[in-house]
């Protein structure tokens, strides 16, 4: 079973109310080869929401307490990331599931690319929490950019 970012599937759950869908995913979701999983929702966000960065690192920083989550005018949601974070572990394993594909540049999801934390539509290279602390738990954790290394599983 893979796991994959609802918004990628279709749903529109991203915090500003839409989706990204990649039409593989999709696809994989009808065929029941892939479950979908939104890590702010699981957290107890509501769609829309405030757009947030982590500021002071990346989503391993957040996972050992060095960096926060914030949303654009300041509140912490450092918590609801994280709780969102380990119920998607907590899925992942009672799925059993080989790879995850997760949203680039989330604070969530990203897997290779985050938001700096300024607010300024700027990227740096790191991770989100959830897609850190599945991969410190083992998970294959890529990016709808990777998709090729789905299908060559």
């Amino acid at each position: 079973m893979i796991l994959v970012s609802s918004c990628l599937a279709g749903v529109e759950c991203r915090y500003n109310g839409t989706h990204k869908l990649v039409e593989k995913i999709q696809e994989l979701v009808k065929q029941e080869k892939a479950m979908m999983v939104c890590p702010e929702l699981l957290g107890g966000f509501s769609t829309p929401r405030e757009p947030a960065e982590i500021v002071g690192g990346t989503g391993k920083d957040v996972l050992t307490g060095k960096a926060r989550i914030f949303s654009k005018s300041g509140t912490d949601v450092t918590d609801l990331y994280l709780k969102g974070a380990y119920k998607t572990l907590e899925l992942a394993k009672q799925l059993g599931a080989t790879c995850v594909v997760l949203k680039e540049f989330s604070p969530s999801c990203g897997s290779q690319m985050i938001y700096d934390g300024s607010f300024l539509n700027q990227k740096e290279s790191g991770e989100g929490v959830t897609a850190a602390l599945l991969r410190r738990e083992g998970y294959k954790v890529i990016s709808e950019n990777e998709l090729d290394q789905l299908f060559s599983l």
